[in-house]
């Protein structure tokens, strides 16, 4: 007999014994989600039940397979009759026994995306869309899209309008499209991935006898992360259930990370409604992190509008206070980021320590940082900034300002421009090393784009400014860009901001370069020698002794997009307490107080994010970098859980946001050293108080008054 009392604490216990009417565990991060499926499925088995009667739906195959080895280990005996797997793989299974009987759908020819991509593409030849029309979206956009919508279960056009506005104009033929790949399919007997889902439910809802067989035999139903399903999923778990059979959905609502592959948060939240008489258990006792870390995501988690509230805890009372990092600037942000990580690694090898972020193009200086600095690091999540194309083409464009002879960069620079293909572009180059006018002339005056782009690298040239050669080849490649990349140039551009921001910190086009494609020597690469890069939604599921998080400012992380949709930001509260609750011993949070601007050739203010100013101050240790590029740890002020005045809509870089600043003196009242000053931002201005103990109140012409903190400032 298995000691569950030992084994097990008191929650878990708890829903493990549960018996009699539908369950749903709220797991919170850490908390024991797997093993407590894993004791349940013992106990149900050790309780009588057969283990034919077992339906265990996971997201993935691996997760199913563990956790039934994990119980027959516990039982000393075989599980294999119990059935677990995905969603897919049980619909599929079904469809087939109920094709055996001369029923459900007449195609049991299942399409991978390949071939679904390929179906996509016919349809839309036949219907005569996007001829010559370079900006159609590709067949692997139009199926995604198209399986997005179905997912959803929104109508294309509104898809399309809400997470891929650049493909509005024609949101028209793509639903066209749509409506005939789905009819060529019916025609050849073929279900895709998404059919498999709908099919189930359509044979479950027509076919009774069918729906009453599958709910006698499987009568103890579990689903693994339900905050992850989508509303068919859901659909079909009640279905299966019926009105008396037992359900035990096992998930965290403050997890629901996955809305853009579908998953409704909804399904998690109705639960209770959903199954009536439902009984709640919440896992809150992590084994994971320290309480330190636990009372930052708490405090994050507490500003939620709709979930279950839960408030998690653990044995670790104590450890490392989280801190809180603010940057002068996001140029500034990978030099301290990689300081912090070296004295990381004095604790932990360097496999321990993750750098996690909102989207992937923000870790493209802190690579360069680490490629410059010999660290060796692994990214998950979007493409490293070497390998991103758009990159790859921009640096192209700055290696010919430099070398004509360049045919490498020729070959990319030139890649958009019909009829000019490797052996032209050699020619080119060796033309150009030569010095051959007469032949460039003439080779020029046959394509008017390759003039035009000879045309303007001769004028990138003739700029003195390195960073004006930079802005101009990034503004003269942007359309090229959205010529090349019509499916994503969005995403895309965002990293050629990035790279701009990069570019700020540099004066030499040389220098540039050179750190730019310098990459870290190929050889024998372990992931525990590695730093982990990764996004948040990469991170789900994993843990690391140290995670730093960075560029915690509004637009960045919650990101632009979200500001204006409540469930967007909804959901990005999630990701942050997702973020968070990855590190077990060590928090660092990274908040630049400025944004680079290429457009401007200036850092702006930056907000900081809503998320990190839910954070009582006392939870956090707050440092700021001093002009002099250390960190000056700040102290005596009162900590608050709410700002006590809402945050100014033009923030001062050295200003807590939600931390009021003492009471101004009046003027000329406790001056100290009344005279003229400098801020890298707001330029020169005119002292008019000082503020104890370290702070003035400067005019800043055009700006106004503003109270900075003294290490902001350089006296003049």
């Amino acid at each position: 007999m298995i000691d569950y009392e030992q084994l097990l604490n008191e929650r878990q216990l708890e829903a493990v014994r549960h018996e009699g009417g539908p369950l749903l565990v709220i797991a919170g991060a850490g908390s024991g989600k797997t093993r407590t499926i894993v004791f349940r499925l013992a106990r149900l088995v050790e309780g009588g039940v057969d283990p034919e009667r077992i339906l265990l739906l996971t997201f993935t195959r691996k997760a199913s397979a563990e956790m039934l080895s994990r119980a027959e280990t516990l039982l000393g005996s075989s599980l294999r009759r119990a059935v677990g797997g995905t969603f897919h793989s049980f619909a599929f299974a079904q469809l087939r026994r109920l094709a055996a009987l001369g029923q459900g759908p007449a195609g049991l020819t299942v399409i991978d995306k390949a071939d679904a991509e390929d179906i996509t593409r016919m349809a839309k030849e036949e219907l005569g869309l996007g001829k010559g029309d370079k900006s159609f979206p590709k067949k692997s956009t139009l199926q995604e899209i198209i399986s997005k919508s179905r997912n959803k279960e929104l109508e294309l056009p509104d898809l399309v309008g809400r997470e891929a506005v650049h493909l509005l104009p024609y949101a028209e033929d793509m639903g066209k499209i749509a409506e005939r790949y789905q009819k060529l399919k019916a025609g050849n007997g073929l279900l895709d991935y998404d059919d498999l889902l709908f099919e189930l439910e359509k044979a479950l809802t027509e076919h009774q006898e069918f729906r009453d067989r599958l709910r006698e035999r499987f009568r103890q139903i579990m689903v693994d992360e339900y905050q992850d399903t989508n509303k068919v999923q859901a659909r079909l778990v009640r279905l299966l259930a019926g009105e008396d059979g037992e359900v035990m959905a096992v998930g965290d609502d403050a997890q629901s990370i996955y809305a853009f592959r579908g998953a409704d948060v909804a399904n998690i939240l109705g639960f209770p409604k959903i199954f009536p008489g439902a009984k709640v258990v919440r896992l809150e006792r992590n084994y994971r992190s320290t309480q330190p870390i636990l009372d930052v995501s708490n405090a994050i988690l507490a500003e939620a509008k709709e979930k279950f509230d839960k408030r998690l805890y653990t044995e670790r009372t104590e450890g490392e206070t989280p801190r809180l990092i603010r940057t002068m600037s996001d140029v500034s942000q990978a030099g301290r980021v990689l300081e912090r990580i070296r004295e990381l690694r004095r604790t932990y090898p360097l496999h321990e320590i993750a750098v996690l972020f909102r989207a992937g193009y923000q870790s493209y200086p802190l690579e360069l940082a680490l490629t410059k600095a010999g660290l060796p690091f692994r990214k998950y999540g979007g493409v490293r900034f070497h390998e991103a194309a758009h990159v790859k083409d921009v640096l192209a464009f700055l290696r010919l300002v430099r070398n004509p002879g360049d045919a490498l960069a020729w070959r990319r620079a030139a890649a958009h421009i019909k009829g000019v293909g490797e052996k032209t572009c050699g020619k080119i180059a060796l033309e150009s090393l030569q010095g051959d006018e007469k032949a460039l002339t003439k080779r020029r005056r046959k394509t008017p784009q390759l003039d035009e782009l000879f045309s303007e690298l001769d004028a990138i040239r003739g700029l003195k400014d390195f960073q004006a050669k930079l802005s101009r080849v990034i503004g003269f490649y942007q359309p090229i860009m959205v010529q090349m990349f019509p499916d994503d140039y969005p995403r895309r551009q965002a990293g050629l901001e990035e790279l701009a921001q990069i570019g700020a910190a540099y004066k030499d086009l040389d220098d540039f370069l050179a750190d730019l494609v310098l990459d870290p020597e190929e050889g024998e690469s372990h992931p525990e020698d590695e730093l982990v890069l990764t996004t948040v939604h990469s991170a789900k599921g994993l843990e690391f002794s140290a995670v730093l998080l960075i560029d915690l400012v509004e637009e960045r992380f919650p990101m632009k997009r979200a500001l204006d949709r409540p469930d967007d930001m909804e959901e990005e509260r999630r990701l942050m307490y997702v973020a968070c609750t990855r590190a077990k011993d060590s928090l660092t949070m990274f908040a630049p107080e400025c944004l680079w601007n290429r457009f401007k050739s200036m850092s702006e203010p930056a907000r900081l994010s809503p998320f990190v100013r839910d954070v009582p101050y006392a939870s956090l240790d707050v440092y700021r970098e001093t002009i002099g590029g250390g960190l000056a740890r700040e102290s005596g002020r009162t900590p608050t859980i709410k700002p006590l005045a809402p945050p100014s809509a033009d923030p001062d870089p050295g200003i807590e946001p939600g931390i009021q600043p003492a009471a101004s003196p009046a003027i000329g009242q406790g001056n100290k050293d009344l005279g003229m000053c400098r801020h890298r931002i707001f330029g020169p201005g005119k002292i008019v108080a000082f503020l104890p103990p370290n702070k003035y109140q400067v005019n800043f012409p055009g700006f106004g008054l503003k109270v900075i903190i003294e290490d902001y400032l350089e006296m003049l």
